[in-house]
């Protein structure tokens, strides 16, 4: 791992009640994001999730989270004003660092254009590119769900790890389509709907689930997911139902590489923050 220099600025820990603050500056910038993943943040690993404060008011924000050998890190951002001072590295730092010494092997994170000069001095590596799709879409049907072993089975013959606090945290929150071999959740924000996680040992079961969890119709919910570009055969599959890409990302990691195998992942847990 590189080593990474003081940059002396000071850093403290992310709290609820910085969560308006946080949410203030994403929905600013664009971002999909809620407070129920800052809930969950928050608990699942409180000493990675790291706030700037001037004058008592946080203006720049990270958060990461930690799985059996992973790591995520994301929702970097510095307030407009207070960009250039070195504020969102030394975040990033305070992160990657908390995550190094809970014993993370491997460090995930989603790259926008902007942000990857630093992730690349790091020495992170891409990995694959990360495409947002977004189309309209009614819920559809759901079928019996299979229980969190399965899931989490399943999950982690695409990402290499087990991440089950994340797969509990959506189940929790959506609505889960399970068959022999595949799982998606539809997630629920307010006036739209997120696919993902959503993983499939073939197409075949994938576009089955994807047809029972969401109906394409013009006067439907806005409905978005992120999905590996290294899946080559879900693209024909959206586009089928309507969608079409918007934006990517680049998906990076350091340390040791992962048992990493993007043709059984058809969609993300979140929007780039926890994998």
């Amino acid at each position: 791992m590189p080593r990474i220099p003081d940059t002396g600025v000071g850093v403290s820990l992310f709290t609820r009640e910085d969560i308006p603050e946080f949410l203030a500056l994403a929905g600013a910038e664009g971002w999909i994001s809620g407070a129920w993943e800052i809930e969950f943040l928050l608990r699942a690993f409180p000493s990675g999730c790291l706030v700037c404060r001037r004058q008592g008011t946080p203006v720049a924000f990270v958060t990461s989270v930690k799985y059996e050998r992973s790591g995520w890190i994301g929702n970097l951002i510095v307030r407009q004003d207070m960009r250039g001072m070195g504020l969102g590295y030394s975040l990033f730092r305070g992160a990657l660092q908390a995550l190094l010494k809970a014993g993370a092997q491997t460090v995930w994170l989603a790259a926008s254009g902007p942000g990857r000069p630093l992730y690349d001095r790091l020495g992170f590596l891409a990995l694959d590119t990360i495409v947002r799709w977004e189309g309209r879409c009614c819920p559809g049907s759901d079928l019996p769900p299979s229980g969190p072993e399965d899931i989490c089975a399943l999950d982690s013959l695409g990402w290499g790890d087990r991440r089950s606090s994340l797969l509990d945290e959506v189940r929790k929150r959506g609505t889960l389509s399970a068959l022999l071999g595949g799982f998606l959740v539809c997630q629920r924000w307010d006036g739209a709907l997120q696919l993902g996680p959503w993983a499939a040992a073939d197409l075949k079961i994938a576009a089955a689930l994807l047809g029972r969890a969401v109906v394409p119709a013009e006067d439907g919910f806005l409905t978005f997911l992120d999905v590996p570009e290294g899946n080559g055969a879900v693209s024909y599959l959206l586009r089928s139902h309507g969608f079409l890409p918007t934006s990517s990302t680049t998906l990076m990691y350091l340390g040791d590489a992962p048992a990493y195998v993007p043709g059984r992942i058809y969609a993300l847990a979140s929007m780039g923050s926890m994998g």
